[in-house]
């Protein structure tokens, strides 16, 4: 037997509504009893593999050693392979669909030791139909995981080479002005964009082209800096750079979402070319900006 581990962290798009996650959660509970099952989120889009493999990605590096069961699965039922993947030398292991979900927090987590599809029947539970990998397939599996099932006797081994990317958009420069995209807006409404802060052209005021529109923004410490009306660009708590209001939403304010292009480029001594672009004009939304 392998090493035993305590710690499960799960993330779906299952939701809360339905019974899945708590069905999940309970053949875990019937195979490895001493297990402590985190919820990292549940409240992916359906079908977003881009979403939870960012979400993944964002979060890996707080998680505890241990077994990482993640479920985003458009592709539940076909011939898409059921993996586990190995990351520092076995600390910790990933469990899931081998559709790009995984991809970008295995990488964070210094890439693959080892990789598996998980093909051993007899370790997955009986199955009335092909559509819920997670119960049947996934749970068990990572339960075994942390029973100390070595990784070599839930699957045959599979080149991590092989598995399927993660996709996340690179920022690029062209004619001197710098596209970005939105990665994620969060419950509060700020817009984490694809940027490192060095990659911003320089200059404390900047301008954004959002769907054709240009917004001024100012680069500020904390969300609580932006004036009223005003467009801040806030180094947030993984790093990377967000457009945010202060006390209300960006994504809604300005109407972007994950996906959408932000292009950036310099203000300019004079604001530039264009004529001034008006506050954004508030409405009612949700209290505080997040401070993480």
């Amino acid at each position: 037997m392998g090493d035993r581990r305590d710690t499960i962290s799960f993330l779906s798009d299952y939701g809360t509504a339905d019974e899945f996650v708590g069905v999940v959660k309970s053949v875990v509970r019937s195979i490895a009893p001493h297990v402590t099952v985190i919820d990292l989120t549940h409240e992916i889009p359906p079908h977003d593999v881009r979403a939870g493999g960012l979400a993944l990605a964002r979060a890996v590096q707080y998680l505890a050693p241990g077994v990482v069961l993640a479920v985003v699965d458009p592709g539940v039922g076909t011939d898409r392979r059921a993996i586990a993947v190995e990351v520092a030398g076995g600390e910790g292991v990933f469990v899931g669909p081998d559709n790009g979900l995984l991809a970008s927090a295995v990488a964070m987590a210094g890439g693959a030791t080892r990789a598996v599809e998980l093909s051993v029947v007899d370790h997955h539970l009986p199955s009335p139909g092909p559509t819920f990998a997670g119960r049947d397939i996934f749970a068990p599996v990572s339960a075994l995981l942390c029973n100390g099932l070595p990784l070599e006797e839930v699957g045959h081994p599979v080149d991590p080479a092989g598995l399927l990317p993660g996709v996340l958009p690179i920022a690029r420069v062209e004619d001197g002005v710098l596209h970005a995209e939105v990665l994620w807006v969060d419950r509060y409404g700020n817009a984490q964009l694809n940027l490192d802060p060095d990659e911003l052209p320089e200059g404390d005021r900047l301008v954004l082209r959002i769907g054709g529109r240009p917004r001024t923004a100012s680069r500020v410490h904390t969300y609580a800096d932006v004036g009223p009306g005003q467009v801040g660009l806030v180094v947030d708590s993984y790093g990377l750079v967000s457009v945010a209001l202060d006390t209300a939403s960006a994504g809604e304010q300005l109407g972007i979402g994950p996906g959408d292009a932000v292009l950036v480029e310099p203000a300019g001594d004079d604001g530039g070319g264009d004529p001034p672009p008006a506050p954004v004009r508030l409405t009612s939304g949700p209290r505080g900006s997040i401070r993480r």
